[in-house]
């Protein structure tokens, strides 16, 4: 091994070093949305655990999609808020390579996790009758687990791929957390063939699902299109709706980001880009769902009234 490879010991996150007038500012609006996400994603999760009318497997995928964005936006965002307020912006190798994989493991799981979401609402709208069948526990068990081991694989694999890689210096990522394209510019040397590895692995992690996803739902238009009323079909399409918002959010940020030659990176935009995915889609997920969901907002009336005073 090079020995330069041992050089580069920490790095720098520049994040929004450039804007130090709002340092202030930026501090307070970052903490006031993950306090929100937090609290409306560990809102969620507790409606789905203890209303009995949020059992079906459509929340039981929600209530992991929930945790999962807690986690998401957890791996960013305290560390952002932390550089904010003490100007420090210092973090180890082990630190960038610990945050590079649960941020790539939380974020390929969400990939597997809405494919899994879709073929749910396949099996409720096309597969009405074996819905039950289709999706039991076990089956919803075993698709959740499916999800958590492809995005730990996932992390695991970028991680030490990139980590193993001569880092010689200089050790400045243009971004406020260890993002695969900042980090791989630093990388000493041709790194072509290493770029070219990362796209494909990440085109496969990001493609495979949203291709179910994409399958899903042509299969399921082409059921809600055979609905003869219209309310049916409007009835049919709000039960997906919500989805394909978060779909819509998710992969339309991930792969412009991920499935692209790191010579496109721009450090002046790309990180107000990556805010959208790592920051603000997690605090949407929670809002999406229970404005848009009737269910949820039923639960949550019910929850508020019980902890109203009792009638007397």
């Amino acid at each position: 091994m090079d020995t330069n490879t041992s050089l580069v010991t920490e790095f720098v996150l520049v994040g929004f070093s450039r804007l130090a007038h709002l340092q202030g500012l930026l501090f307070s609006l970052f903490l006031a949305v993950y306090l929100l996400t937090v609290a409306g994603n560990l809102l969620i999760v507790a409606l789905v655990s203890t209303d009995a009318a949020l059992q079906s497997p459509m929340y039981f995928f929600l209530r992991i999609l929930s945790a999962l964005e807690i986690c998401y936006t957890s791996v960013t965002v305290p560390l952002l808020l932390h550089h904010l307020l003490t100007g420090r912006r210092h973090i180890s190798r082990s630190g960038c390579a610990l945050q590079m994989f649960f941020f790539l493991f939380f974020g390929a799981t969400e990939c597997c996790l809405l494919a899994a979401m879709a073929y749910d609402r396949y099996a409720a709208i096309c597969e009405p009758l074996r819905y039950q069948m289709l999706l039991s526990r076990r089956v919803c068990v075993q698709l959740a687990g499916a999800a958590w081991t492809c995005g730990a694989l996932v992390g695991l694999g970028h991680t030490s791929f990139i980590f193993s890689l001569p880092f010689c210096g200089p050790n400045a990522v243009p971004h406020f957390f260890c993002e695969i394209q900042p980090v791989l510019q630093l990388v000493c040397g041709d790194t072509s063939l290493n770029e070219l590895q990362i796209i494909l692995a990440a085109a496969l992690i990001i493609l495979c699902p949203f291709g179910l996803i994409l399958s899903s739902y042509g299969r399921i238009l082409a059921t809600i299109f055979r609905i003869p009323s219209a309310a049916g079909r409007r009835k049919a399409f709000s039960t997906c709706s919500s989805h394909l918002v978060v779909v819509s959010l998710f992969y339309g940020t991930a792969i412009f980001i991920y499935i692209r030659p790191k010579a496109s990176y721009d450090p002046a935009t790309d990180p107000l880009l990556s805010l959208f995915y790592a920051v603000i889609t997690p605090i949407l997920n929670p809002v999406i769902y229970s404005l848009r969901n009737a269910d949820v907002k039923a639960a949550l009336k019910r929850s508020i009234q019980k902890m109203g005073p009792s009638e007397i």
